[in-house]
């Protein structure tokens, strides 16, 4: 593929460059998506600005683009919805409750890790897709966290650094197939086997969720992160002065009926349905989309629609919300479509920023970013340097073009002959490129999970990424070293 060079860098470190210097995101994005535009114009400005619209609006054009955008305006819906049915009211009482119930035997920073730990293993639980989890610890937590006076960064870096990390070390999902068919494009004759073989050398997911707990256990965090955490218990402030949430106030302060008695399972069920009902659409969209009968459980998730899946169970989930309002006589159903059109109007903000990063996406692709960085490293790698050299360049792409996936279709096809070739271990270098592509995602302001979580936590993005930018970098380092230990070791 034709690349241009040290030019495609451009876009996605300008963008990167600016959010985090002017915490301008649409600004900074705008700006990096135009000057790509205008390098593949040739320098025609005119070109370039007519190129940047068009680039917009092929983001349409994917159908996985536009269902995930989609699912993130119906999101908006289902948490307003059980916001004014008192589900979250309810929840928080309860979780309160069962806080004030311990009280006597732990103080204010025992109930607070309490609730930290319970985050954690709720986003470990939810490993059937990302932004499920994220969104359900989010919508979950996010209340208590606020009452307890745990900083909006601190339940942001808990959401970020569970899901993707269980979702690739419990492959039973969307990811655990879109890998193994990448493996199988690369002739790999027991995709199942070496993804599984994988798993135990994913180094980077491991590390993040261990510090997270070592974190939250000590209570001693570093960096712009423990500033935060001042603020909250000095000031009692959750998010910065000046900070702009990722959410539209309307949505975020959305109260409970007047009329209605907060009850907990106004918003469980809902939750529990969108989660249960996630691993049901996979097996329905995989078995649908097999021009034959499949071979196994497997060959039906490997052929899975993560995006449409998503997407169903949310709206299966807003169903599920309407009967229990409506057998409730909570709400009427045009009071339910007027709640679930603000809900969804609370995310355009939202929306319109992942439009810009898919946009920047697409175009890192078409100029080559990735394999261009690719390919630069390549006269560097020997045996020895291949695992942790495949572990860096996997994460520089996934920070530059904001996309883990993007990331293994481009790293494992270079991963797997590269190993093959240099005779290393190829499972220990596909590890290396999945968790690379998971450090990258974490440290990137334009990753679609990044943004996801900002969004369901209520946080300043750019400050989501400011606090958790440390955590990674140390995890990221500690994955880096213990790579470099074991291709030395001729693992």
């Amino acid at each position: 593929m034709e690349t241009y060079g040290l030019l495609s860098l451009l876009p996605p470190v300008l963008a990167i460059v600016l959010a985090l210097w002017t915490r301008q995101v649409f600004l900074s994005l705008l700006l990096g998506i135009a000057s790509g535009f205008l390098i593949l114009a040739g320098g025609n400005p005119l070109q370039g600005t007519l190129d940047t619209l068009g680039g917009f609006v092929a983001v349409f054009e994917s159908n996985y683009n536009t269902e995930i955008i989609i699912f993130t305006l119906l999101i908006g819906a289902l948490i307003a919805l059980i916001q004014r049915a008192g589900g979250v009211e309810g929840f928080v009482n309860r979780v309160l409750n069962w806080l004030q119930a311990k009280a006597a035997k732990t103080d204010g920073k025992g109930q607070r890790k309490k609730v930290e730990l319970l985050a954690v293993l709720t986003g470990m639980l939810i490993f059937v897709e990302s932004n499920i989890s994220t969104l359900t610890v989010g919508t979950l937590y996010r209340p208590v966290t606020d009452k307890l006076n745990i900083p909006r960064e601190k339940l942001a870096y808990i959401a970020d650094s569970t899901c993707a990390p269980a979702c690739i070390l419990i492959p039973l999902n969307a990811w655990g197939a879109y890998v193994m068919g990448l493996l199988a494009e690369q002739n790999v004759q027991e995709p199942v086997s070496m993804l599984v073989g994988a798993v135990a050398f994913n180094f980077y997911p491991m590390l993040a969720i261990a510090l997270l707990v070592l974190v939250i256990l000590t209570g001693r965090d570093f960096g712009e992160m423990k500033k935060a955490e001042a603020r909250a218990k000095s000031e009692g402030k959750v998010l910065r002065e000046g900070a702009v949430p990722m959410i539209a106030g309307d949505i975020t302060m959305m109260e409970a009926k007047e009329t209605t008695a907060p009850k907990a399972r106004n918003m469980l069920i809902p939750i529990i349905s969108l989660v249960l009902l996630m691993p049901i659409f996979l097996i329905f969209t995989g078995w649908a989309s097999a021009a034959d009968a499949p071979n196994s459980f497997f060959d039906i998730i490997n052929r899975a629609s993560g995006s449409k899946s998503v997407l169903y169970s949310v709206c299966g989930a807003i169903l599920v919300s309407v009967i229990l309002n409506k057998s409730q006589g909570i709400m009427g159903i045009r009071e339910m479509v007027d709640v679930i059109l603000k809900g969804m109007s609370g995310m355009v903000p939202l929306a319109l920023l992942m439009v810009f990063a898919f946009a920047l996406g697409t175009l890192c692709g078409d100029l080559g970013t990735g394999i261009y960085v690719a390919e630069q490293a390549k006269p560097f790698l020997s045996p020895g340097l291949v695992p942790a050299l495949i572990f860096i360049i996997s994460g520089f792409i996934a920070f530059s073009t904001g996309t883990s996936w993007g990331t293994f279709a481009i790293m494992i096809a270079i991963a797997v002959p590269l190993a093959q070739g240099l005779e290393t271990n190829v499972t220990l270098a596909v590890a290396a490129a999945l968790g690379g592509g998971v450090f990258g995602d974490h440290c990137s302001p334009t990753s679609d999970t990044s943004i996801i979580t900002s969004m369901a936590t209520a946080n300043d993005h750019i400050d989501h990424v400011r606090t958790q930018l440390p955590y990674a970098l140390l995890a990221g380092a500690g994955a880096t070293i213990i790579y470099l230990i074991l291709g030395f070791s001729g693992v």
